[in-house]
Formats: C-alpha cells, structure tokens, sequence
C-alpha cells in the first residue's frame, strides 16, 4: 500500500496514495457512519429502528448519513406505497466490500486500546 520507509518511491505514487486513504476516510468518517452501517448490516431496516440502534443519534442527523451512505453506494431507500408510507434502508452489495477494512479497524482498535492502556507490554 505505502512504499516503505527507505525505499525509493515516486512522489506522484505518495500523491495518489496518500488520496486513496483521504478518500476512504471521507466516505467513512464521523461518529455515526460505522454505527450505521453496523446496524444494517444484520438486513434492512426501517428509519426510527435504525434511530433507535444507534444509540444518540438524532433523525436530522441519521437523515443526513443515511443520504451520504446512499450516494456513496453503500445504502439503498426503499419507498413502499402503503398507508402510511414505509421506507428501509438496507446495504448494497458494494458495501460488502468494507467487511474487511471494518475488520481490520476493530482489530487495530483493539491492540491500539490495549497498548495505550499499558495491558500489551509485548508491544511497548
């Protein structure tokens, strides 16, 4: 992924790298993006459940992540014709691709907190 320290590398390379993350970190970033996703992605669900799991949101809020993540390709509005209208929200398929960067994060998440904390002392 990043040329490693003491190689010989291009600029242009460390450029088109280093936007690569800035351009995962946009699409993921905030509070609210991974507890969404997360809540969705045991199926479809409807607004005021999804408000209900992630815990602290407010609706303008999950408004408004729920139409970056449909932009983003991660989420799908579905818009149901009954009385009163029902809409849910459920992952695409493109979002499976996340699995292992979500993976990947927790799994550091859980060495960086145990580092930090001083209860790794084989990494210090």
């Amino acid at each position: 992924m990043f040329p490693k320290v003491g190689t010989v590398h291009s600029g242009e390379a460390c450029t088109q790298s280093l936007q690569a993350v800035q351009d995962a970190l946009y699409v993921l970033n905030g509070k609210w993006k991974l507890p969404i996703i997360i809540a969705l992605s045991n199926g479809p669900k409807r607004f005021r459940e999804l408000q209900r799991l992630v815990t602290g949101i407010t609706a303008k809020v999950l408004s408004k992540e729920l139409k970056e993540l449909e932009m983003n390709e991660f989420a799908l509005r579905h818009v149901y014709a009954t009385m009163p209208v029902t809409v849910e929200y459920e992952l695409t398929e493109y979002s499976q691709s996340l699995d292992s960067v979500i993976r990947a994060l927790r799994d550091w998440g859980i060495q960086h907190r145990a580092r930090i904390l001083g209860k790794d002392k084989r990494d210090v």
